[in-house]
Order: C-alpha cells, then sequence, then structure tokens
C-alpha cells in the first residue's frame, strides 16, 4: 500500500480533533441518504413503467395494422404477408367498438366489445403457436374460455346492396326531347298541361259565381240573424239527442265500485313475451363473452349469466339501402379476467369475432390485424419493417408504445425529472464532502509542509485527498445502495396502498434492477471525486514555507 492511501485513512480515523472525524461522518451519511433516495424512486418509477406495460400487454397486442376504411374485407392475405416478418410468432384479426351492456336493472356504456379469433388470439383449441394476446393468464378462476366460439359458426354475409332503376334507352331522335326522356313524356306532359288548364278555368269559374251571388243576395237583418242562431241551437241539441239516443246517461260505473288495479310495472307474462335469460337451456346455447372483473361487478354479473350487448346506434339507421333498428344481441358470460388496470377492467369486453361482425351489415370486414413479437422491446423495428412491406397508402402500422404514447412519454419524462431533482442530494452531500476536505487540509498545513520537505512531489498531496474523497463517496455510495435495497424490499414485502381509480393499480408498483443500482452508485461516486478536486489541488500547491510560518 502506498503512503498516500495510508495518510488519506489516517486523516478520514484522525482522533486528534474530533469534529473532523464527525464532519466524515456526516459527509458519508448525506452520500448515503441521497443515494438511497435516489435509488429507490428510480426502482419506483420504472415499477409504475414495468406495470403498465405488462397491463397494456396483456390485452393488447404488439403491433397493429389498421386499415384507413371501414371495409377490410382482405385482412386474411395481409395477416399471410406480415406472418412471413422475421420476429413475429403470431397474428390474429380483431374488431372492436363501443356497445352497451345491459343485465336486469344495471346498463354500461361506452363498453369497448373486441371481437376476437379464439384460436389465433386466445390459443383456444391449439397445442402450439403462441396467442398473439395474453389474456388467459388474467382470467379469474372458473373462467373457460372454450365457449367463446360456437360450433359451426361462420364469418356473416354481407348484404345485398339496393337495387337501382334501369337506365332508360336512348332514341335515335333523343336530341329533340332529351337524351334520358322516355319516348312518352311528350304525352305525359301534354295530359298535365290539360289538367293544369282544367283547375284553373274551374277557379275562375266559382270565383265569378260567388261575386254574382253576392251583389244579388240582400244584408240580413238582426231578427233573421237571431231567429237563425235559435234554430241552429234547436238544430244542435236535436242532433246530440239523436246521437245519444239509447246510449247510458250520467256516471256508469258497477255495484259495488270497480275492483280491477293497474300494475305498477307494464309487463307481458311470461308465455306471451319469454325471456331467453330465465331459460337455462337457451343461456347454454348462447355465445360466449368475457368481461372484466370490475365491468361484472357493476353489472352484477357472474359466470354462466345472460347479458344483452346492443349496438350504440341511436334509432334506426339506413344501411344498404334499408332501414334498419339497433342489434341486440344476448351473450353468455364464460370467463372473468382481471389485468389490473382499471380502464380494462370496467370498459373492456371480449367476443368471438363472427358475432361482433353480426352488429354492422359490412359482411366478413374487421378493425385491424394485431400481431406478437419475439421481443417486446424490437417491436418499433418490426412494425416499421411491415409498414415499408405494405407501403401502398391504405394501412397503417403501429406498435404497442405508439399505441400509449402518451402514458408512457408522461411516465418516462416524471422517472427523469423525479430522478434529475434527487440527484441534488448527493450533490449537497458533495458540498459536505468539499467542507470537510477543507477543514482537513487546513488543519494539517504543517504535516503537508513536512511532506513536501521530505521529498513528497504534489502529485502524492493531491492523491492523498482524492483518495480520501474517493473513501468517503465509496462508503456512503456502498451503505445508501444497501438502504435503498431494504427500502425496496420493504415496499414490496408490506406494500404501499393506492387507489386505483387514480392510478389505475392498487398497489405501490417497486422493480428494483441492478443496472439502475449501479448506474446511481458510479454516478454518486463521480459527484464525490469532483468534489474533492478543489481541496486536493489546494493542498498540492501548498509551499512547505507557508506551512511552516504559523510557527
Amino acid at each position: 500500500m502506498s503512503y498516500p492511501i495510508e495518510v488519506a485513512l489516517r486523516y478520514l480515523g484522525s482522533k486528534k480533533r474530533a469534529f473532523i472525524s464527525v464532519g466524515t461522518t456526516f459527509a458519508i451519511l448525506g452520500v448515503a441518504l441521497g443515494v438511497a433516495a435516489l435509488a429507490t424512486v428510480m426502482s419506483v418509477t420504472g415499477g409504475f413503467q414495468a406495470e403498465f406495460r405488462d397491463k397494456v400487454l396483456g390485452v393488447n397486442a404488439h403491433v397493429l395494422v389498421i386499415k384507413y376504411s371501414t371495409d377490410f374485407r382482405e385482412y386474411r392475405s395481409i395477416m399471410d404477408q406480415v406472418a412471413q416478418v422475421p420476429g413475429v410468432i403470431g397474428v390474429a384479426p380483431f374488431s372492436i367498438n363501443p356497445m352497451m351492456l345491459t343485465h336486469g336493472d344495471a346498463t354500461a356504456t361506452g363498453v369497448l366489445v373486441k371481437g376476437v379469433d379464439p384460436a389465433r388470439s386466445l390459443g383456444v383449441g391449439t397445442d402450439g403457436g403462441a396467442p398473439v394476446l395474453d389474456l388467459p393468464r388474467h382470467i379469474l378462476p372458473g373462467g373457460d374460455l372454450t365457449g367463446l366460439r360456437r360450433p359451426g359458426a361462420k364469418p356473416p354475409e354481407r348484404g345485398a346492396p339496393p337495387s337501382l332503376p334501369d337506365v332508360p334507352s336512348i332514341e335515335a331522335d333523343a336530341g329533340a326531347r332529351g337524351a334520358l326522356e322516355p319516348p312518352d313524356a311528350g304525352a305525359e306532359l301534354d295530359l298535365l298541361k290539360a289538367y293544369e288548364a282544367r283547375i284553373q278555368e274551374d277557379e275562375r269559374a266559382a270565383a265569378a259565381r260567388n261575386a254574382r251571388n253576392v251583389d244579388t243576395e240582400p244584408a240580413p237583418s238582426a231578427v233573421d240573424l237571431e231567429g237563425a242562431a235559435d234554430a241552429g241551437s234547436d238544430e244542435g241539441e236535436e242532433a246530440e239527442v239523436a246521437v245519444a239516443e239509447g246510449a247510458p246517461r250520467g256516471a256508469i260505473e258497477p255495484e259495488g265500485g270497480y275492483g280491477s288495479v293497474l300494475p305498477d310495472d307494464d309487463e307481458l307474462p311470461a308465455d306471451v313475451d319469454p325471456d331467453p335469460c330465465a331459460d337455462k337451456e337457451q343461456i347454454a346455447r348462447m355465445p360466449g363473452i368475457v368481461i372484466g372483473a370490475a365491468l361484472a361487478k357493476n353489472l352484477s354479473l357472474d359466470l354462466g349469466q345472460c347479458v344483452t350487448v346492443t349496438s350504440p346506434t341511436i334509432g334506426f339507421s339506413f344501411s344498404n339501402g334499408a332501414i334498419k333498428p339497433p342489434v341486440a344481441k344476448r351473450f353468455r358470460v364464460i370467463a372473468i379476467f382481471e389485468a389490473g388496470f382499471e380502464q380494462y377492467d370496467t370498459k373492456l369486453a371480449y367476443a368471438d369475432l363472427y358475432e361482433t361482425q353480426a352488429f354492422y351489415d359490412h359482411g366478413d370486414t374487421v378493425t385491424g390485424v394485431e400481431m406478437k413479437v419475439d421481443d417486446i422491446d424490437n417491436a418499433s423495428t418490426i412494425a416499421r419493417e411491415i409498414s415499408k412491406l405494405l407501403s401502398n397508402g391504405l394501412y397503417y402500422t403501429m406498435d404497442w408504445e405508439e399505441l400509449n404514447h402518451g402514458l408512457f412519454t408522461a411516465l418516462r419524462i416524471q422517472q427523469i425529472g423525479m430522478s434529475a431533482v434527487l440527484a441534488l442530494i448527493i450533490v449537497v452531500a458533495a458540498f459536505t464532502v468539499i467542507a470537510t476536505l477543507i477543514m482537513v487540509v487546513l488543519d494539517k498545513k504543517k504535516e503537508i509542509a513536512v511532506l513536501k520537505a521530505m521529498g513528497a512531489t504534489d502529485g502524492a498531496i493531491l492523491r492523498i485527498f482524492l483518495y480520501q474523497g474517493g473513501i468517503i463517496g465509496v462508503a456512503g455510495t456502498t451503505l445508501g445502495l444497501l438502504l435503498g435495497v431494504a427500502v425496496c424490499k420493504g415496499l414490496l414485502v408490506y406494500g404501499f396502498p393506492l387507489d386505483p381509480k387514480v392510478y389505475f393499480i392498487s398497489r405501490l408498483p417497486v422493480q428494483a434492477r441492478p443496472q439502475e443500482f449501479v448506474i446511481t452508485g458510479c454516478i454518486a461516486i463521480l459527484i464525490c471525486l469532483a468534489a474533492t478536486i478543489v481541496p486536493s489541488l489546494y493542498a498540492a500547491r501548498l509551499r512547505p514555507a507557508e506551512g511552516f510560518r504559523a510557527q
């Protein structure tokens, strides 16, 4: 061991002045607290990112291909093309639309019902191959996805377009009457003119007769008017009596009064309007649906019960030349999932793709194609390759991070901002190291002068105080990292509760990654070494005469 290290250790453990060792202790504690706080915050913010990523990828795919149109019928050829891209391990079609779910008196609006292929998306009935979605691992006990698609189900057929009227034929002399005018158009026009002339002639004749009657008839007197009024009243009474003759008069009430009571609710008997949700055999034949745990709680739903899904059309809609009412279908709850993300557990449901296509008269069309990749960190690169493959301006490709760009950008900014603020604690501790070393240099002026008089070089004196600052930094960083690991373990064991309506998760997530602890430790040590430069240079430039001048 060289003498600069021995001198540095001796200065750290000096017993001549108590305040030097106390100052060193406070410097080490300051660095330790700063490192522990920074490591803990980086673990918590990293935990938020990892938790949200797991929640998002638990119910969503890694890469999506969406068409700039609602008519996406060529999705099978697109699936064959993107399946050949390196890194893609699963491809499946999907459709997603807002619906209204009803069970009893409870109603949930704005629920996104996602139509999926049970085999490709969820791995139902397949022995090999990775499913595109990780939904099966979020299914609560008792759920079974095998009933999602009914046996023999087929995609709906596209409605026939409305028939158009026949185009009239064009004759050789069509230019005289008009290119698209039928042959008898002139006769019909002459007939209309004759009708119009006859109506005008009748109106003029009626006006002339009215004018002659007004000129020839004398004005009625007051006696005549009064007599006419009395006669009118008598005729009215006779008419009323004639109409009411033979009919009962006055209040008609049976003896004992009315015994019937109108019901409060206008409900039809079961034999008149049977409820399919009350028949277990009909429920068993219904298509399956998977809903979130919070949504099931809001609708008071359990496994095996019936739920009504209604399209969000307000009133009647015009589609393919026909007026159609809102479509309502009944589903059987076959599974309940809990993603741990409040937004998904309350506003998301899964059904068979063929059943969701029947809500709209578009036939076998989908919203898009979703893919699963072997490395989620490489999803953006794969998305760019797929975009180049389908570069015809009709399709748009996005990865999971772009789909939730606002959420993950906010988390990343939060992590960077909080880490930068808490790194100031280490900077403050570095000033404590500077003050401690300056006090040591001022106290050891005579010893430094003796060392230089004995032949110690400026570099050796500089290394003495660099070693001293480095030892303080290493000791404080080691203690801080151990304290940070202990705090993270405590948060994982005991769990800090959070409001899921605010943070979308119920517990404070913590992810202690070794690389983040190593980065935090290296930054702390570098800051401590940078803090020793000024006191070390001052000690190295001290001349022996200046050290002995005060003696």
